[in-house]
């Protein structure tokens, strides 16, 4: 049976998508349906906000990350117990890694994504700038690429009544339909950083409030019926349901180690595949906040994945008896995987705030912004990785590591720089900058839980 789809997508980064999709999620789920909240892309953080709108985890799906083959699967697997799915892209429609020499293939562009999943596209478009050309730029994204279903566009920012007959006007000679017409308000504004959104886990009730607020000015703005009956439109993919328990099964351990995961206001950064399938390779998966918790008792195995503990230094700095744990559960070899955040927090020193002191390392935030997919092959053997296994990653960072010693790096990769490395093993940790999709990777999170078992 085919889940009902529908993808919001726009002509370019800063349209409005992640507004108009949370609006749209709640605006369906105050109609009584269960919708199903999908980003394209590496994207942490929009999917916090579809969650607190659609009131389940919101799931990434990315080609690069974890292969085309699984975006399908992943996606079947992520509309279980839902009669519809929303789907909000990435950048523009047809911005993607490029991977073919000629800058004209967007691998894991929305595109991309909306043909592997067989589903409409409507357009959220900034109309701020926008009159009588817009039906220009409507006919250049219909008429680009056959393959992609261009069925709507959604008019964001509208200025005023003439401003939205006008733009009207320019969608109809286009040959679009208008699925909504959502005026300028400063009420729509989300607080935002250095990479992007404040995630909805770090502002707690105040998402909550922000996200209503989107759903009523949002959802009045849009004809929800239309874009359901748009979505029941959707050809959908052929492909099984994803499922944890078949990726890590011959991991499965009897002895039901605890892995404790970082959550909380530091450490918001996480696919929803990951305590999955920690879980189905036989893990009691544990979530503690190194704000205030100490490590959960009889922890075999930690994770301690992305977020922005630079902006939380003087508290984690503050839990001495987390960094006590964490640095005596290292010292014993214990299995730590920590990813750019979590590397931050093993070092000794972020921004002069002391931390784990696992890592041989100061952290420091800084002005430059390191962003892109890296393929990346291990240096060594870890508690994940065989020395030699190859990975898709994704780096998203402002912060650098200055090590103070001679280390194993966890990963190198040649990037337009030339050859570089990145993290580091020592012991049962491996810690880097690099993010990795475990649906992705699933032999390393099921060697994770059974070097745990072992470790307990």
């Amino acid at each position: 049976m085919v889940t009902p789809t529908v993808v919001i997508a726009a002509p370019s980064s800063g349209s409005g998508k992640t507004t108009i999709t949370t609006g749209l999620i709640g605006a369906l789920v105050a109609a009584g349906r269960r919708v199903a909240p999908f980003k394209v892309g590496p994207d942490y953080i929009d999917p916090g906000y579809h969650a607190v709108a659609a009131g389940r985890a919101g799931r990434n799906l990315d080609p690069n990350l974890v292969g085309e083959h699984r975006v399908g699967p992943l996606f079947a697997a992520g509309c279980a117990g839902a009669d519809i799915a929303v789907v909000e892209g990435v950048m523009g429609l047809f911005d993607g890694r490029i991977t073919d020499g000629d800058g004209t293939l967007g691998v894991g562009s929305t595109a991309h994504v909306a043909t592997l999943i067989g589903a409409p596209v409507i357009l959220v478009v900034d109309a701020a700038g926008h009159s009588q050309s817009l039906a220009a730029l409507l006919h250049g994204f219909v008429s680009y690429d056959p393959g992609v279903h261009v069925a709507g566009v959604i008019l964001n920012r509208v200025g005023s009544d003439r401003h939205e007959h006008v733009l009207r006007q320019a969608a109809d000679r286009a040959g679009l339909p208008v699925f909504g017409v959502v005026r300028r308000d400063a009420a729509l504004a989300v607080p935002s950083r250095h990479l992007g959104l404040v995630p909805a886990a770090e502002r707690s009730a105040e998402a909550v409030s922000s996200v209503d607020a989107i759903t009523s000015l949002v959802g009045a703005g849009l004809d929800v019926a239309a874009i359901t009956r748009l979505a029941a439109t959707a050809v959908g993919t052929a492909a099984a349901p994803w499922s944890a328990a078949d990726e890590v099964g011959a991991y499965r351990r009897r002895s039901r180690p605890v892995i404790a995961v970082a959550q909380g206001a530091a450490f918001t950064f996480g696919y929803a595949e990951h305590p999955e399938l920690l879980a189905a390779a036989g893990a009691d998966v544990v979530p503690f906040d190194p704000l205030h918790d100490r490590l959960p008792d009889g922890a075999a195995g930690v994770v301690i994945g992305g977020g922005f503990p630079e902006e939380h230094a003087v508290d984690l700095a503050a839990n001495v008896e987390l960094r006590a744990d964490l640095a005596a559960h290292t010292a014993a070899g214990g299995p730590v995987h920590a990813e750019c955040a979590g590397l931050l927090y093993l070092s000794a020193m972020l921004d002069g705030h002391p931390m784990v002191g696992a890592v041989d390392a100061d952290g420091a935030f800084g002005p430059r912004l390191t962003l892109g997919y890296r393929d990346a092959v291990a240096v060594a053997d870890s508690v994940l990785y065989r020395a030699g296994e190859r990975v898709t990653g994704h780096e998203f960072h402002r912060s650098t590591v200055a090590y103070r010693s001679e280390r194993t790096p966890a990963w190198a990769w040649r990037g337009a720089d030339g050859n570089a490395v990145d993290g580091v093993v020592d012991r049962g940790v491996h810690a880097s900058y690099l993010h990795v999709h475990p649906a992705g990777s699933p032999d390393a999170v099921g060697r994770f839980v059974a070097a745990a078992g072992d470790f307990r």
